[in-house]
């Protein structure tokens, strides 16, 4: 079997374990943020390291929903592991009784883990999407000694191995195939699919933008910006 097809079969059996396993967790988030923003709130979303990459796919794109800011910095990559960052981090986000989705596959560094105790000093609820086989076989890298999976109101594993790469090649030290983008994102997507239909169930129209390479998707998605002009970051 070529490596690639290998890698394949992997992170299918990843995702069908992540259905098969995490079907509460994924209910539970959606509930919290769909209740949410029926009450005009926005989704704030930190992705700690390549997690980025993940938060990234819930902003600002075709079939996305409007009221999600990313809690960003171009310094993440150096500072994740960085005490007291987050702190500060924060500051420029309305977090107070709102909701806070965090992304971190290894959930031990200082930054995910410090905006997950912000975020409940401040009211909001934490989400947690992470692996907790690889969390579990770590330390933290921080002070309070507590991982982010043991400080998050709702815990979705993403099933990826210890380690994250899953392929072993003869002449390679350690793996190669990560895994924990591609679940992640998946879970993100299944999330905001079920918040967009429990928006519907709430008899609210779900404010869920349009590709901008439709005609006339520019006119439509300037009339859901327009409600959340000044409130959301680069609007």
């Amino acid at each position: 079997m070529p490596k690639y097809n290998e890698y394949q079969k992997a992170a299918l059996e990843i995702l069908d374990k992540i259905v098969q396993t995490q079907s509460r967790s994924i209910l539970d988030a959606a509930d919290i943020i769909s209740k949410h923003i029926a009450s005009n709130g926005i989704l704030y979303i930190l992705g700690s390291g390549h997690s980025l990459i993940s938060a990234l796919e819930a902003s600002g794109r075709a079939g996305g929903l409007v009221p999600i800011d990313i809690i960003f910095d171009k310094t993440f990559g150096k500072i994740e592991r960085l005490t007291g960052y987050a702190e500060y981090l924060l500051k420029d986000y309305e977090i107070d009784n709102g909701v806070v989705m965090i992304v971190s596959n290894s959930g031990r560094n200082a930054l995910p883990i410090e905006v997950a105790i912000e975020s409940k000093k401040r009211g909001a609820k934490a989400l947690a999407i992470t692996s907790l086989a690889h969390s579990r076989s770590v330390s933290a890298r921080h002070e309070s000694g507590k991982r982010l999976f043991e400080l998050a109101d709702v815990v979705i594993d993403n099933c990826c191995p210890i380690g994250d790469a899953v392929v072993e090649m003869d002449g390679l030290k350690g793996k190669t195939g990560a895994t924990s983008s591609v679940a992640c994102t998946f879970i993100m997507d299944s999330i905001l699919v079920q918040a967009v239909e429990n928006l519907i169930g709430l008899g609210i129209d779900p404010p869920v933008l349009r590709s901008a390479n439709l005609d006339g998707s520019d006119e439509f998605n300037e009339k859901l910006f327009k409600k959340y002009r000044g409130r959301l970051r680069g609007l």
